[in-house]
């Protein structure tokens, strides 16, 4: 027998027009009540008719989740969070991949589309500060993520990359490390994930007192594990001088971890390594990896929040808001003292 929202009101001790209320995200409900409700539609495992409801309320009750590409493993675990966090609130979730290809992340934003969502979580990866006239030409409700755009005219949800990547470099400092090599910088770029992360990385060097050296930066295009490999290989290649690495993302971290240990060096005896992310994957590879955990979770949860107060109306009037998320460093076994 199905779960309907006669259950979900007689287990919350409710109406069935609070149910409803909670579930149609109306503001005006305290929150203890619409807490004893939600409890309820996750002990039962209610799910809304999303289609009575959308005839009702002219919504569909679907949101759109825009990424680069699923096969990058951050971008995979936080559209797992967005569809929580989602779910959580009786939405489903449309993923789209961009690709990071400029036509297509602008495509995306319009025709047909727009029409089968009542709003968008939306990460570039091309688009950048220029291009903020063309969110504003978008009339639904969009929360913007990510890096590229900083300051425009929507909701704006992102991570602390220069804190992060700081605390990453004065982590390998405090283990007396001096010789720390970079993977995955972009010199060229100062708003982006890169560009954040390498002048997190500078900071600390400058604080400690160490020279920033050319020579142990890596730029490596494509931030994947092979991506990571190439920049090691490159590194070894050059005679450069090391006993650290911070890459800026784990997979790239993972690539490299694999050519070190294929060089016959140890981790991390001779090479301490730092990823940034905290995917699952790294609480699995020998050795683990200490990473920087940017708060993915949280990231989708304001995220979501906030674009469910765009669509309610909750929000309107509210300016744009821009939420940086909270990180801590997970230290395992990849910079153990030894």
């Amino acid at each position: 027998m199905s779960i309907t929202m006669h259950d979900v009101a007689r287990l919350a001790g409710v109406s069935i027009k609070t149910v409803s209320n909670v579930i149609n995200d109306y503001q005006h409900i305290r929150p203890e009540t619409r807490d004893r409700v939600t409890a309820a539609i996750e002990q039962l495992g209610y799910r809304p008719n999303l289609t009575a409801r959308g005839l009702r309320s002219g919504r569909t009750g679907v949101i759109s989740l825009i990424i680069p590409d699923l096969r990058n493993a951050y971008f995979a675990e936080l559209a797992d969070a967005v569809m929580r966090a989602a779910d959580a609130r009786g939405l489903s979730v449309i993923i789209e991949q961009s690709g990071a290809v400029r036509e297509r992340e602008i495509g995306l934003l319009g025709g047909e589309r727009k029409q089968r969502v009542d709003g968008i979580l939306y990460s570039p990866l091309v688009l950048g500060g220029d291009d903020t006239h063309i969110l504003d030409e978008v009339d639904t409700p969009l929360v913007l993520l990510g890096e590229r755009i900083f300051n425009g005219p929507t909701d704006h949800v992102t991570m602390r990359n220069t804190e992060g990547a700081r605390a990453a470099t004065d982590h390998l400092l405090s283990l007396g490390r001096r010789r720390i090599a970079v993977i995955g910088a972009r010199p060229s770029e100062s708003i982006s994930s890169a560009g954040l992360r390498l002048a997190g990385y500078r900071d600390a060097l400058a604080a400690a007192g160490v020279d920033y050296d050319d020579s142990l930066v890596e730029d490596v295009g494509d931030w994947s594990r092979s991506g990571g490999a190439a920049g090691m290989r490159s590194l070894l290649a050059s005679g450069a001088r090391f006993d650290a690495v911070l890459a800026f993302n784990d997979a790239m971290a993972l690539g490299a971890m694999r050519v070190v240990q294929e060089a016959g060096l140890s981790i991390p005896r001779d090479v301490a390594i730092v990823g940034f992310d905290d995917i699952d994957e790294t609480r699995y590879t020998l050795p683990t990896l200490t990473t920087v955990d940017a708060g993915r979770e949280e990231i989708a949860d304001v995220a979501v929040r906030f674009l469910v107060e765009r669509i309610s109306g909750e929000a309107q009037g509210v300016p744009p808001r821009e939420h940086l998320a909270g990180f801590r460093l997970v230290q395992r076994e990849s910079t153990a003292a030894e």
